[in-house]
């Protein structure tokens, strides 16, 4: 597989990540990679979380399928983890909460009957960190976000696809950026 370049982990708040329901795939055959798009313009297909792993549950019938709840202070990102996924399987099994956690994973989306898209998060690797990486990824999430806003009113052609999809106020984002920096002030 020469020049196979492994997908850059983007850093989302859990609020964004919830809003988001657009995915598309970048060319025509199955192994074409699977994208979200954010209402900030974020392509992602792989991403980096770090919060706080506040509740989990083995939620499968004939073998372990764990559900957890990982918290950032924006809200909650869900993740799910399976027979496809053992080591973030094991981890879930094994882990106290609450813990902070560090997650790297892929989107997933789900469309009820009703139409609504739910989003989580398919973890390729969770590790228990430390409260000082857990600030640092909110310091660094709150940066590339802001990053973003200030981009949306570019040419990108990802940019552009949000902006008709989503219809973006950059003012709600800013605000959620604003929040979760606030968070930092508060653990101090």
């Amino acid at each position: 597989m020469a020049g196979y370049v492994r997908e850059v982990s983007r850093r989302i708040f859990a609020q964004e990540f919830r809003e988001s329901n657009l995915t598309f795939k970048d060319g025509d055959d199955q192994y074409s990679p699977q994208y979200l798009l954010t209402p900030t313009g974020a392509k992602v297909n792989r991403l980096f979380i770090v919060g706080t792993l506040i509740e989990k549950e083995d939620i499968g019938t004939d073998s372990e399928y764990w559900r957890g709840r990982v918290s950032d202070p924006t809200g909650s990102f869900m993740i799910y983890a399976g027979q496809y996924q053992p080591e973030a399987a094991q981890f879930l099994a094994e882990c106290e909460t609450p813990a902070f956690v560090a997650i790297v994973g892929k989107p997933s989306t789900y469309t009820t009957a009703e139409g609504t898209v739910l989003t989580s998060v398919r973890p390729e690797s969770i590790s228990l960190v430390d409260g000082t990486t857990r600030d640092l990824w909110v310091a660094d999430t709150a940066k590339r976000t802001l990053e973003r806003i200030k981009d949306l009113d570019s040419m990108d052609p990802n940019v552009i696809k949000a902006k008709e999809h989503y219809g973006a106020d950059n003012t709600q984002y800013a605000s959620m950026v604003k929040e979760a920096l606030k968070s930092l002030k508060e653990d101090i």
